[in-house]
């Protein structure tokens, strides 16, 4: 688009013709859509839907997640002019991509979030749409797993973290980060064999039989072994994505409540992203942004480089596999 036409597009969040196609704004100024898509709750015709869910009363240690969807909406303000690199596709092009907004919750009733959340996702689902959740702390996957279970059934899920969430808690009322995969796998939610964490760098005594390629691993063996190994796993099954942030290593990934150290670099899960093409993808995730933890901002940008990625393996699933 020459710069001439771009002077007419003015917050195309809101004044965009039909729900397709790149925006040619200024990066620092109008509204912080996800690529500025649209904002909107009409679900007509929408392809995928980015929503936020800025929870973050689940946390172990530090607080801030709760602003990490606004974060990560900001940061993809630089992304929305091209086609993502390395992607033979035009996701943005061919997809209706709308951003659904966050997720409205009572913040003192912490009880009646995971209906609440399950709710939300459910809605959009039932409409036709697939979703991408911009967290909020790693416990909201729990209760988006619940309304994608009801439409898929039991899911095979990639999951990049440097923790395996898989301590053991059997009480269910109890809402906590580091147990929303164990009580995925133990209520079913959750196909353990046909599931796979990537990054894994902290101590779990028993994964409930999901695979893992640890850090370790990755870094030993390579994109090619990872990638290879996932898709092995997941087979053509309906795949979920949770990327956990702190999956990468703090020097790429600082900004978020629990790093640990000897974490991917930010080459090898774009890498590893870009190379799960294929795999039937039908819906994801990007949690544990905390801006508070990363002045320089860099957190958010891979949080929204992950998002982005998500939008094109969906894509790709729906149209090229």
């Amino acid at each position: 688009m020459a710069l001439e036409d771009a002077k007419t597009q003015v917050d195309t969040a809101f004044t965009r013709q039909g729900l397709r196609g790149y925006s040619f704004e200024n990066a620092f100024g109008g509204a912080t859509s996800f690529l500025r898509r649209t904002y909107t709750k009409d679900l007509t015709g929408v392809d995928l839907a980015i929503t936020g869910v800025p929870f973050d009363q689940a946390v172990t240690h530090r607080a801030g997640t709760r602003f990490g969807p606004r974060a990560i909406r900001e940061a993809s303000a630089l992304q929305p002019y091209d086609p993502p690199y390395g992607w033979p596709t035009d996701p943005l092009g061919e997809l209706s991509v709308i951003d659904y907004g966050d997720l409205a919750f009572d913040y003192a009733r912490v009880s009646d979030f995971p209906d609440a959340l399950t709710a939300h996702i459910r809605t959009i689902l039932s409409a036709g749409p697939g979703t991408v959740t911009l967290g909020g702390d790693h416990y909201i996957t729990l209760p988006i797993l619940r309304a994608y279970a009801e439409k898929f059934g039991p899911l095979s899920v990639i999951h990049f973290d440097a923790h395996s969430d898989l301590w053991p808690d059997d009480d269910l009322s109890r809402i906590d980060h580091g147990t929303m995969m164990y009580k995925a796998v133990k209520t079913g939610l959750v196909d353990p064999a046909t599931s796979v964490q990537i990054g894994i760098r902290t101590t779990t005594e028993d994964y409930l039989g999901v695979n893992v390629i640890d850090a370790r691993e990755v870094h030993e063996r390579g994109v090619a072994h990872v990638v290879a190994r996932a898709k092995e796993i997941v087979g053509t099954r309906p795949v979920y994505l949770t990327f956990d942030i702190d999956a990468l290593d703090p020097a790429f990934a600082p900004g978020t409540g629990t790093p640990v150290w000897g974490g991917l670099h930010s080459w090898q899960a774009a890498a590893v992203l870009r190379d799960l093409a294929g795999i039937n993808l039908v819906g994801g995730d990007v949690v544990e942004v905390s801006p508070p933890y990363d002045t320089t901002g860099a957190t958010a940008i891979a949080g929204a480089h992950v998002a982005y990625e998500l939008i094109c393996l969906y894509h790709w699933a729906r149209t090229r596999a």
